[in-house]
């Protein structure tokens, strides 16, 4: 379970306070994956940075009792002057798992051939995304979260993988998808709200999501 308890987060930019989040309060059941619809530049990163515990609310609580992931592309946990061989075997000592297990796994997914063995500095955006998205995956949590969806990737037997292996995950595990495009959500969440001017709308279905959304952001 995840819950915001009347939380509050906001930046000031130099000439105004942006405010992100205005007495927030919302949960987020294991087994009902969430999509959180929201325009760019409304803070959907913050957002989810603050449920994985990377960022602090101003003000209000936040409650993690399950297995949170870290954000899929969040690139905070890996060194760009190591090898993925290297970043696979620290973070899977970081979260108690086989090094030998979670450096196989994503060797098998990445399919990064010699450049698994290569600083991360070197890979294209591309390739680090693809390592990334593979250790998100090689680790076990309860609740993964996604900003904005799948890594892009030109790579076709990558995609394949990592999407089975994404849709294997949902029959056991939750997520929580934040983007501005509602057929991103589609593939993902049974439930959805909608950020507006710090605000967070529940909805039961993306439907009802869609219809706020749409009306705020194209009408």
């Amino acid at each position: 379970m995840l819950e915001f308890d009347n939380v509050s987060k906001s930046f000031w930019t130099g000439t105004q306070r942006k405010v992100i989040l205005d007495r927030v309060s919302f949960r987020v059941d294991i087994g009902k994956s969430l999509g959180i619809l929201a325009p760019n530049g409304t803070g959907k990163t913050t957002l989810i940075n603050m449920m994985a515990g990377l960022e602090k609310p101003d003000e209000g609580d936040i409650r993690r009792k399950c297995r949170i992931s870290f954000p899929l592309g969040f690139m905070g946990g890996v060194v760009g002057k190591h090898s993925a061989v290297e970043n696979s075997r620290y973070i899977a000592r970081l979260y108690g798992l086989d090094p030998d297990y979670v450096e196989a796994f994503c060797r098998w997914l990445c399919n990064l051939g010699e450049y698994f063995d290569q600083p991360l500095g070197t890979y294209s955006a591309g390739m680090r995304s693809r390592f990334t998205f593979s250790l998100l995956l090689a680790l076990d949590f309860d609740m993964y979260l996604i900003d904005e969806g799948m890594p892009s990737s030109t790579d076709v037997e990558f995609n394949r993988k990592a999407g089975e292996l994404l849709k294997e995950r949902l029959r056991t595990t939750t997520i929580v998808i934040v983007s501005h495009q509602p057929q991103i959500l589609e593939k993902y969440a049974s439930s959805a709200a909608v950020l507006l001017d710090g605000k967070l709308f529940m909805f039961d279905t993306l439907e009802e999501a869609k219809q706020l959304y749409d009306y705020q952001t194209q009408g």
